[in-house]
């Protein structure tokens, strides 16, 4: 799916509204690619640089064991999306003028910003709290904050801006569980069989710490956790359908 369409329920699909009839906002989008262009390349570095600063590649001792956690398999998905985002943008920009939403896909962009926010919600809900009561005085510290907090608001500012909006389904939020679920099954496989996070733990997160909580203990906040972000992501869906509403009923001019 890489060429734009006619018809405009294609168009909102593939993110990309027909050539010469793009307003200004079409399908809840703002049609207007230089923009996009150049939100998308400052997200991109601000991205980066929270994954160079997490890894910490630069510094000539890699940090290899922070590609275990999802947090920076999630963020590199951030960052590996943002590139195909930009360069959709400059191809659409070159091909078929400033006017008009480019993205490889709209749902796409919602799972990819479905996984980012599992990211955030359980550094906040989770991790934050559960650092404070362990004395820890160094959150929300600059990398925390870039690979928690803001990546998660730059992908959820793009979809809310340069995205199409009406390609969200009902199904969408089950779905896009897939992922984090894959990384749990690997998570509790690659610890079970002597693989560890850091040295001696064989958990990444402490709600995944089978050995204090008890399998009915990581089970209950399992299903906690993965009832309170299916139902964001069906907040995702509704306010999608709210926007793509609002923007039929928008007149043309």
């Amino acid at each position: 799916m890489t060429e734009a369409v006619a018809s405009p329920s294609a168009a909102s699909a593939l993110g990309s509204p027909p050539p010469g009839r793009a307003r200004l906002f079409e399908n809840a989008a703002v049609n207007l690619r230089p923009v996009a262009l150049v939100y998308r390349v400052a997200a991109l570095a601000v991205i980066l640089t929270g994954v160079i600063r997490l890894s910490e590649v630069l510094t000539g001792q890699p940090a290899w064991s922070t590609f275990l956690f999802y947090t920076m398999l999630s963020n590199l998905l951030c960052l590996a999306w943002m590139v195909a985002l930009l360069f959709r943008t400059a191809r659409d920009l070159r091909r078929t003028g400033a006017r008009g939403a480019s993205t490889p896909s709209a749902r796409g962009s919602g799972a990819v910003m479905f996984a980012i926010t599992v990211t955030m919600l359980i550094y906040l809900v989770v991790l934050v709290p559960t650092r404070f009561a362990d004395g820890d005085s160094d959150i929300f510290s600059l990398t925390d904050t870039l690979i928690h907090v803001v990546t998660p608001v730059l992908m959820i500012v793009d979809w809310l801006l340069f995205v199409p909006k009406g390609a969200f389904r009902w199904m969408d939020p089950l779905l896009w569980t897939l992922l984090p679920y894959a990384y749990l099954g690997w998570a509790f496989a690659y610890g079970a069989s002597g693989g560890e996070f850091t040295p001696g733990q064989k958990y990444p997160y402490p709600f995944m710490n089978i050995e204090a909580l008890g399998i009915p203990g990581v089970a209950q906040w399992i299903v906690m956790l993965s009832l309170a972000l299916i139902a964001v992501g069906f907040v995702y869906v509704v306010l999608d359908r709210i926007l793509a509403a609002l923007a039929r009923r928008m007149p043309r001019r």
